[in-house]
Formats: C-alpha cells, structure tokens, sequence
C-alpha cells in the first residue's frame, strides 16, 4: 500500500522545502560584509566574559572576604554554569528565536552583568570591609550582599551563555560556500584566544594593581561596544529561520516505544515505516537493527497510525526507522561520553585550587613586576592552543606518514585521559615541596603570609593539562561530529561543553566531601594537604581511565568501516 501513494507524499513533502529554500536563497544577504560586524562582537564580549570570569576566585576571596574553599566551590558552579549555558543559547537559537534576537538579547543580559560587577566593585555598601586573605576574622558578606553577587553572576553567565556558541552558529550561516566558512571558523577561534589572552593579562592586571572598578568598567564599555556593533549590522546579516527543535523527535520515539510496548512479536521490513528520505533505499535493505529492539517499536506501522487519507505520517505515535536509529546511536555513545565528566570534575578542582596556591606563592617576575594570581590560568590556556597545533600540523602528518594510518578520535581521547593523570601528579608533586617550604618556614596558621617559593612552579603542572585539554576535546568533537547523526550535527559540537558543565557542578559535591571527611581543605591551604587533594584526583583518573577502556572497547564506530581495537587507528 504504501508504494501506491509514495509519490504523492513524496511530493508533498518536497515542494514546499524546495520553495522555501528558493525564497530564502532570493532574500539572503550575509556574505564578508557581515564579517566585521560579528567579529567585532565576538571580539569585545570575549574579552568581557574573560574579564569578569578569569579573575572571580581572586575577586569573591580579596573583596568579598569569602573564605577560599567556599570561594572555589561557587567558582565552579559558576564555571559549570558557563559551559552549561551555552548549550541552552544554541539550542534556543536553532529551535525557537533564530540566532540574532538570541545574542542581542544575552548581549544586553551580559551588560547588566557588568554593571552590577562595576557597582559592587566601587559601592562599599555592597561587599564586606576588607581584610587581610585567609584571616579567620574577616567580616562575611550579608545576606543582601550575597544576594547582589549571585544575582550579578547570574546575570554574567547568561550573557556568555546566550552569544558563546550562538554567535558562532549565526557566523558560519552567513556563507554558503564550505571554504569560507572555514576560513569564518579560524577567524572566530583565533579572536576568541585572542581576547581571552587579553583579559586574562591585561584586564586582571588592571583588576589587580590599579582598581577593580577600572577593570570591570572597561568589560561595561567594550559590552556597550559589542552590542551597538552588532546591532547596526543587522541590515546586512542572512537570518535563518529555526527548524524546531532535533530533541523533539528524541521524545516522539521514546513516547511511540512506550505507547506500541505490548507487540512485542516479530515483524519484517515492511511492517516498518521509512518515511521518504534520500536514503530511504538504503534504508530499507539495512535496517532496524537488533539492538535496542524495544525502540523499533517506534516504527511500527498499524492501523491506528493512517490519517483519514489513507496515508502514513510521522507524529507521536509512528517515527521512522531514522529517528529510532538516531536515538540508537545516542545511546551507544552515552557510556564513552560520560567517562569525560571527571576531566571536567579534575579540571575545575584543579584550576581553582591552583589559583589558591597562587595566592599563598611569590608571583614576582623581577623587582617590580607581580604576576596576579588568575593570570596563571593562561598558562594552561597556551599549553592548549600550542598542543592543538604541533598535533595538527606536526604529530598527525608524521604519524600519519609513519604507520601509514591516522589517529582515530578515540586514540586522541585516550591520551588525553592519560596526559590529564601525569598533570595532576605533577600538581600533588609541587604542593608537596610547597608544604615542605611552609613547615621549612613555620608558616602554618599565619594566612596573608607568602610562601618564599616562585609560583612559576605551578606553569609546569598548568601545562602538562593543557597539553592533555589539547588532545581530549578536539578528540571529543571530532568523534561526536563523526558519529553524532545529522539532525544532529549542530548539537554534537556542544556536547563537550555539557560534559564540561557537568564535571564542574560536581567539582564543589567533591571538594565539599574531601572537606568534610578529611582536613585537607582548610580555608588557609598552608594548614592543609592539598597535595592529598591531587593524589586522590590522579587514582580516580585511574579509575575513570580503566572506564574509558572498557566503553571503548564496546563502542563501534558507525561512520568508519573498520578500527583496530578500542584505541586502535582507523584506517
């Protein structure tokens, strides 16, 4: 029967597409002419975003007297929150608003973030009075002031969270040609290191040595800037319409499953409904497949399913066999996506943590130049960036010409992990010797005090990171754009972000419970065993390393015909 009608759906289905895009291709705009206006407003919010975020441990422990181990816990939410947003920015964007209301709007959201960063910076009234770091008598922050900061953070973090990867998207949509938005591409990733280099030297500097209000009133008049540029560029920008949004038909499967759970016998291909797609042949000969035999449920042609026309259609009662894959491939891939959390559990501990030991450290680069504590994180920043093009342009063309075949995305994945335990290794290895410095100089139970040992140490351990950073998330977002389906596609690129976003919202669950099991986290780190912290951190990166294994040993890949073991290269 349903060859009878299937050019007739066929039909129906494509021409109202085929106009669609003929209208739009009549209407578009976009091209380099918009360049300047996105990249310019890339530019300026990323140089605020690093402004405010770089240095926030600094700011809640010297001006809002908030006791180191809570102030790292807030920090990783807030870093959490970060990586998190981004994600609901560019699913909002591609599924409800379009791109250019999402980024004005959270453009306008991150201005009020750094006007309220500027007034508690220079209205007493809201921060506590100021004391020495670490002292235990310092005057906390009232409930009215902790209310103005969380409100401002909030306020922050959205702003970031609605642009970051919108911004991005709403970038690439403006060519047509794959080369150009390629070039778009490395244009975007070069000025967002740019300008986070930038705030994570200049504007902390400022925040530090001359005032914070300065520094923060410079993030409010490049936000100003970036808002009005972007603005005055909307004459000239391609605006996509949203499509709705890919989760939808995620649910529709699951609802379908659930709703058929009671036939359970066998059916052949033809019990199936394919819809009419372009790989509707191909489909036929090859699926459903066995696995997750319940979700083919979702697929399952009966007789309820006919409209009044006589006809099959998608709803929340019938899916087709793509959608019930599609939801397949995510679940196969779930088990290799999560061993990631705990780099984002180990790297929110660490960068906090590092930025505490900084603190305590001698941070002078000569007589006369004191290097601020959240300036440190650029080292682990570089570390990436550095790793990531020696990989690119170096180690995979020598391996390549070597063993004549490629390394796989879960080859980089795996070194990654193991890079990431090296460096935390290195971390516990160095906060030894710097607790050794502070028992050599019976410092313990004196904070503000500065350890006599260079706090360049810290680079070496901020690198061996970055250098695993390097290797794991390209890695990651090469296999997920690799084996995420099409629909998709846009979403596979957030996915690490999310990965992120998680790890760091369980980095306060850990260091809350490592406070209150062990003594190691006491509010001055000189009384402490951070170093234990580290060490701990290193063994479950074991553990989650043999995870890791275990997933990539199961996981096949969908999109390459042959690999060789759960790190082997892919020819």
């Amino acid at each position: 029967m349903e060859s009878q009608h299937s050019e007739r759906e066929l039909h129906a289905l494509t021409t109202p597409n085929e106009e669609g895009e003929q209208a739009t291709k009549e209407s578009k705009q976009g091209g380099w002419i918009t360049f300047p206006f996105i990249t310019g407003t890339l530019m300026g919010l990323t140089l605020v975003a690093g402004g405010w975020s770089s240095n926030l441990l600094v700011y809640l422990i010297t001006e809002f007297n908030v006791k180191s181990i809570t102030a790292t816990k807030i920090y990783s939410i807030v870093l959490g929150c970060n990586f998190l947003f981004p994600v609901a920015g560019a699913v909002m964007a591609d599924s409800f608003l379009g791109s250019f209301p999402v980024v004005a709007i959270f453009a306008f959201v991150s201005l009020l973030g750094m006007i309220m960063f500027t007034l508690t910076a220079t209205i007493h009234s809201l921060r506590p009075q100021g004391c020495a770091v670490a002292s235990y008598t310092c005057e906390t922050p009232s409930n009215l002031q902790y209310g103005i900061l969380f409100m401002t953070l909030l306020l922050a973090s959205l702003g970031l969270g609605g642009t970051r990867f919108t911004i991005a998207t709403m970038g690439a949509g403006q060519f047509d040609k794959p080369n150009d938005q390629g070039t778009f591409f490395n244009w975007y990733f070069f000025t967002l290191y740019f300008a986070s280099a930038i705030s994570l030297t200049a504007i902390v500097y400022i925040q530090d040595n001359v005032s914070w209000g300065l520094g923060f009133g410079i993030c409010v008049i490049a936000n100003t800037i970036s808002l009005v540029l972007f603005v005055l560029g909307k004459r000239f920008y391609c605006q996509v319409k949203p499509n709705g949004s890919p989760f939808k038909s995620i649910a529709r499967v699951m609802v379908a499953a659930i709703r058929k759970r009671k036939k359970l016998e066998t059916f052949g291909r033809q019990d199936y409904y394919f819809g009419f797609t372009r790989v509707f042949i191909k489909m036929e000969d090859n699926l459903p497949t066995k696995s997750f035999r319940f979700l083919n449920l979702a697929a399952l042609k009966t007789e309820g399913d006919k409209q009044l026309n006589g006809l099959y259609a998608r709803s929340w009662k019938l899916c087709t066999v793509e959608e019930v894959e599609d939801l397949k491939t995510l679940i196969r891939i779930i088990p290799l996506w999560s061993t990631g959390i705990f780099l984002g559990i180990s790297i929110g501990n660490f960068s906090s943590l590092v930025t505490l030991q900084a603190l305590t450290m001698d941070r002078h680069l000569g007589p006369h130049f004191k290097i601020p504590a959240g300036t440190f994180l650029l080292f682990n920043f570089l570390a990436t960036v550095i790793s990531i093009l020696i990989v690119d342009r170096f180690l995979l063309p020598t391996w390549r010409n070597l063993a004549h075949r490629t390394l796989t995305p879960l080859q980089r994945i795996g070194i990654g992990h193991i890079i990431n335990i090296f460096g935390l290794m290195g971390a516990a290895l160095i906060e030894s010797r710097r607790l050794h410095v502070v028992q050599t100089h019976q410092l313990m139970g004196q904070p503000g005090l500065v350890v006599p040992m260079s706090a360049l140490w810290l680079v070496v351990p901020l690198g061996i990171v970055g250098i695993g950073e390097g290797f794991h998330f390209p890695g990651s977002v090469g296999l997920y754009y690799q084996e995420f389906p099409n629909s998709l596609k846009s979403t596979s690129s957030a996915m690490v972000s999310l990965l992120l976003a998680i790890g760091l919202y369980l980095s306060p669950a850990i260091t809350g419970l490592v406070e209150q099991i062990t003594g190691w986290l006491p509010n001055n780190i000189n009384d402490g065993r951070l170093d234990n912290v580290y060490w701990m951190l290193a063994v479950l990166g074991v553990v989650n390393f043999g995870y890791y294994l275990i997933c990539a040993k199961m996981f096949k890949y969908q999109n390459v015909e042959d690999s060789n073991g759960p790190l082997g290269p892919a020819p």
